[in-house]
């Protein structure tokens, strides 16, 4: 357990202290089941959302759909292979992977490689597929933090040896992924960070002044930059111009509400017919309202909320601190992503970009998803029974 200090909040988490790991355990089933469940709701709605732009764009309305199963197939194929694995491998290549990841996030701001999309410069384009980068920050920023928890557990306390550096090695990314721009993985990242120091026994007090920094930097970027203090402006009011800023937030509460408690049906919305732009993308949780209506709804959010609980308790009974740590990372990461996406095709929060895990279209989303998968069931393949997380209530 981490040292408690006068200002130190306590990692809330309870687990077996010991280090064998126990050998050939069945990896979680539920974990397995509910991952395989949304990859298919996933699947089936993203093909209702795409299906009507993809035969007027291409010819051929099943466009995304052969693309999204193609990745799909080989998301599932490496979950299942990375499942089987020591995890205590990715410790050693963690600082490869971070090298890596800088690489393929400085290339992707060069014109003559990156890709610009909708004036963003996120993606690699090779053989006809998207490649994202900022995907891959995701888990290689977990993979990260969880090994340098590990090496600096009892520094965490002192700002400078616990802090400076993870905050250090953050920032360098959020910074890149800002100058694509990618606001919201710069975000998803950031709230990594202080998720992963605070469980792993930070400073309160270093975090919270540490957040209040943040937030002016991020004020400071928003006002400084015309299309993000729109999205703010049309966050608050985006009745206000329903018909240019506003359009897609006002589109999303349209699908929603015409949903109602049962949906229009499998197939019917009329949003996806080029009302709500990236219906198949940001947006398809709002399709997954119009159609599925709010019982359709409440079920997806309640698989994710298993897959959740289930990860935190993996994170409890896992049996060394690098485990500990990454099944919590893991976790978080999924957690934190679907949080923002639900927030801001509901209204709670200004428009991202950001994907919905499992269910929106996008190869590079799906395979860090799965593969991050894959490392949770082989945590869960080595870890002997645990305490409960009690101080989360689950148990």
């Amino acid at each position: 357990m981490p040292r408690v200090h006068s200002d130190n909040v306590q990692l809330p988490l309870t687990w077996n202290a010991g280090t064998d790991k126990q050998a050939s355990r069945p990896m979680d089933r539920t974990v397995l089941i509910v991952t395989y469940l949304l990859t298919l709701i996933g699947l089936i709605i993203m093909f209702s959302a795409s299906g009507v732009m993809a035969e007027t764009r291409y010819g051929d309305s099943t466009f995304f759909l052969k693309r999204q199963s193609l990745w799909l197939l080989s998301g599932l194929v490496a979950l299942h292979w990375v499942a089987q694995r020591d995890y205590t491998v990715w410790k050693t290549l963690t600082p490869y992977g971070l090298v890596l990841t800088f690489v393929l996030l400085v290339l992707v701001l060069l014109p003559f490689l990156g890709t610009q999309v909708n004036g963003a410069r996120r993606w690699f384009r090779l053989a006809g597929l998207s490649i994202q980068p900022g995907e891959i920050a995701k888990l290689a920023v977990v993979l990260y933090l969880a090994s340098f928890l590990v090496r600096k557990e009892q520094d965490l306390a002192f700002f400078t040896r616990g802090v400076l550096a993870p905050m250090a090695v953050v920032g360098l990314f959020a910074g890149l992924l800002l100058l694509e721009p990618d606001m919201g993985t710069a975000v998803v990242l950031t709230l990594l960070l202080f998720g992963l120091l605070f469980l792993g026994g930070a400073r309160f007090s270093h975090l919270l002044v540490l957040g209040l920094v943040l937030l002016a930097v991020a004020y400071t970027l928003i006002m400084q930059s015309d299309y993000r203090r729109r999205r703010l402006l049309n966050f608050l009011d985006p009745w206000k111009d329903s018909a240019d800023t506003g359009f897609q937030l006002t589109q999303s509460f349209v699908a929603l509400g015409n949903g109602g408690w049962f949906g229009v049906g499998l197939g019917e919305g009329r949003q996806k017919l080029f009302f709500l732009p990236e219906a198949h993308t940001d947006f398809v949780l709002a399709l997954v309202g119009e159609e599925l209506g709010f019982l359709g709804t409440g079920l997806l959010i309640a698989l994710f909320a298993i897959l959740i609980v289930k990860g935190f308790k993996i994170a409890g009974q896992a049996p060394d601190a690098f485990g500990r740590h990454l099944a919590c990372g893991i976790t978080l990461l999924v957690g934190i992503q679907v949080l923002i996406n639900m927030s801001v095709v509901s209204g709670l929060m200004p428009t991202k970009g950001l994907t919905l895990p499992f269910v929106s279209y996008g190869g590079s989303s799906l395979i860090v998803s799965l593969v991050a998968m894959g490392i949770l069931l082989s945590i869960s393949r080595a870890g002997p029974s645990g305490r409960p997380l009690s101080s989360f209530g689950i148990g």
